[in-house]
């Protein structure tokens, strides 16, 4: 039995591999926008849930005898749902829009075991520090933000401008291990049965 993550996210598969896993990697192709344009009227908890769980149904069927995962992070933030900048000029704008506020990070997950389903969401509060013009145009050309949901990343450079988090960090790297762990155990397995 192996854990097979429906992800290409590198944060994702490094907090499974210093967890002691080597998952199977099996990036799922969704049309994301689509979706949220769908889901547009749900509460931000459930789109996060619903992108997780497409991401994993896509690749499910491949692997039934495998724990899949798939996982969604957005940021909520002054009520509005922000995922990934992807140029540096809109990291510029979220981060002027976001700097000395607090905003949750919201991360769904979706957990396939045999045809049984775990889906729950993980928030997680971060405060981010009164970063300056200049800090905020040089993170933003770095590239580092560009792919990240709410155009920040709790490690490599992006740890300079967050104050503080209220919840799990594993949650704002992109995977709650905690609630990865809980989800297991509903499917009477144990964490130690993943590792290398």
């Amino acid at each position: 039995m192996r854990l097979v993550l429906a992800s290409q996210s590198p944060s994702r598969r490094m907090l499974l591999e210093q967890g002691g896993v080597r998952p199977v990697l099996r990036p799922a192709n969704i049309d994301e926008d689509a979706l949220i344009a769908q889901l547009s009227d749900d509460e931000p908890h459930d789109i996060v849930s619903a992108l997780a769980r497409a991401k994993a149904e896509t690749v499910a069927p491949e692997f039934p005898e495998d724990v899949v995962i798939g996982c969604d992070s957005m940021l909520l933030l002054d009520g509005t749902l922000l995922g990934k900048p992807h140029t540096p000029e809109r990291a510029i704008e979220r981060w002027k829009a976001q700097r000395g506020k607090t905003a949750h990070l919201l991360t769904g997950h979706a957990v396939c075991f045999r045809g049984e389903w775990v889906v729950d969401t993980v928030s997680t509060a971060i405060r981010f520090g009164e970063v300056s013009d200049a800090d905020i145009a040089a993170y933003a050309h770095s590239g580092q933000p560009l792919g990240c949901a709410g155009a920040f990343t709790l490690e490599a450079l992006g740890s300079w401008f967050i104050d503080s988090i209220d919840g799990d960090p594993t949650s704002v790297i992109g995977l709650s291990m905690p609630l990865l762990r809980k989800c297991l155990y509903r499917f009477g397995l144990d964490a130690s049965d993943f590792w290398d």
